[in-house]
């Protein structure tokens, strides 16, 4: 599915009389939020944000110059993420890449609990599972002194 819906009961018939401004907005501060209006929340955005909250976690990374699967690593890159996205859940694979040394358990941890309150936060979703694949570990350059030692 590329995109959540949320539909509410068809509007008035076109033959009633239109309300003026100052009767409007009292029923609609009655009317309950849900049934308002129509949200629709794409697939591509559900990626997105979990792409920005994987970067606001620290200590991971995208790549950059892909061709044939082969790219550097680029710690301003967001990572890469796919969205399996259900009516009122997400299950979110992510590939990113982690800093070196460091615990890669750790890292993805913080990744994890951070992506999935952040997707929720902000959408409404409901995050039941994030898979990582961690596809490259890059030398953090304060580090690179010390591995060629």
């Amino acid at each position: 599915m590329n995109a959540i819906s949320l539909t509410t009961p068809a509007a008035p018939p076109a033959d009633t009389a239109p309300r003026r401004a100052a009767t409007l907005v009292p029923s609609l501060a009655r009317t309950e939020p849900r049934l308002r209006g129509r949200l629709v929340l794409a697939k591509k955005v559900v990626e997105k944000i979990a792409s920005q909250a994987a970067v606001e976690a620290g200590a991971t990374s995208g790549r950059t110059g892909r061709v044939l699967g082969i790219g550097d690593s680029d710690p301003d890159a967001r990572p890469s993420v796919d969205v399996d996205l259900s009516a009122v859940s997400a299950d979110l694979a992510l590939k990113v890449g982690i800093v070196y040394p460091g615990s890669v358990r750790r890292a993805t941890e913080q990744v994890r609990d951070h992506v999935t309150r952040r997707v929720e936060e902000l959408t409404g979703v409901d995050v039941r599972r994030v898979d990582i694949t961690v596809t490259l570990l890059h030398i953090g350059q304060d580090e690179l002194p010390k591995v060629l030692r």
